[in-house]
């Protein structure tokens, strides 16, 4: 009777170092977890910046084709209208836009609209407008998941 309650107390004794460890062991799984996110969520944003950085002097160069007009009024967005310097001979009455979004491209001719081609210059627009706003959308979360980390890990 003493053995086993011997063997017992031994084991209830065991399992409660053990408990302790293993929440330790928890903790400094979870630290490493929380460091790989943090740096994997650098990288990213060290990535998303230079995107940026990349594709801003190419909506700058594209930027002197168009003009930005919004009437504050009634408006909620803005667009990038085609200066008619841009256009060519053929393409005389043609009124184009990039909304300031990037979500769509409206093409007028005479003050109607038409479904015709827009051209790559608008094109062009649309994707790199997109693509800016993609940019900038990923680096805010990025910056919020950096700053989750970093006050887990205690930085």
């Amino acid at each position: 009777m003493k053995k086993c309650l011997w063997i017992v107390l031994i084991g209830l004794v065991l399992t409660g170092c053990n408990r302790v460890s293993r929440v330790e062991q928890y903790r400094a799984e979870k630290h490493v977890q929380d460091s790989i996110r943090l740096e994997e969520q650098e990288r990213s944003m060290a990535f998303y910046q230079s995107r940026l950085d990349s594709l801003m002097p190419v909506a700058d160069s594209l930027m002197n084709y168009f003009n930005y007009e919004r009437n504050e009024k009634y408006q909620d967005h803005g667009y990038y209208v085609v200066k008619p310097s841009a256009l060519s001979r053929h393409q005389s009455g043609r009124r184009i836009l990039v909304r300031d979004d990037g979500k769509e491209i409206l093409v007028y001719r005479d003050g109607k609209r038409i479904t015709e081609d827009p051209g790559e210059l608008a094109e062009h627009m649309q994707i790199a407008i997109r693509d800016i706003h993609e940019l900038e959308r990923r680096i805010g979360k990025t910056s919020l998941e950096i700053q989750k980390y970093q006050k887990r890990l205690g930085l």
